[in-house]
């Protein structure tokens, strides 16, 4: 699946559009440059998910934590200040990706050998329209 994105208007859409690709998918893994988009695009899938938290980057926490209107717990993480495996162990990372709540995360390559199975692959590319594709 490969969606394209012209301006951040149409982002709340082509996170539906994502979200209702993958419908028993819990675990987002999202791979692109620094500045690809990646924040912004979980932003959006928040928005769609009805998050009332306000959702910004945990690049020094690592985790945030946010609610849905219905109370509902969706995880993000930014594993970019990663440098060792063993820090996500630190974190309890299997009580989050495994807990059948919403996880995205943001460079998922360090821990890339944790990753659950079924988890989907989000790339995000491109710099005047945003490239959003599936990588499986």
């Amino acid at each position: 699946m490969k969606l394209v994105c012209h301006s951040e208007s149409e982002l709340v859409p082509v996170a539906g559009k994502m979200l209702e690709a993958f419908p028993g998918s819990r675990v987002f893994a999202l791979y692109g440059a620094m500045g690809a988009g990646k924040t912004t695009f979980i932003k959006a899938v928040c928005r769609v998910l009805g998050v009332v938290d306000i959702v910004q980057s945990p690049t020094f926490s690592i985790i945030n934590e946010y609610k849905t209107v219905t109370g509902d717990p969706v995880f993000h993480f930014d594993f970019y200040r990663i440098r060792k495996t063993e820090e996500v162990f630190d974190i309890g990372y299997e009580d989050y990706l495994y807990s059948g709540s919403y996880c995205f995360i943001e460079w998922p390559e360090m821990i890339e050998n944790l990753l659950p199975e079924g988890t989907v692959r989000i790339r995000i590319s491109g710099e005047q329209e945003r490239y959003i594709e599936s990588v499986e």
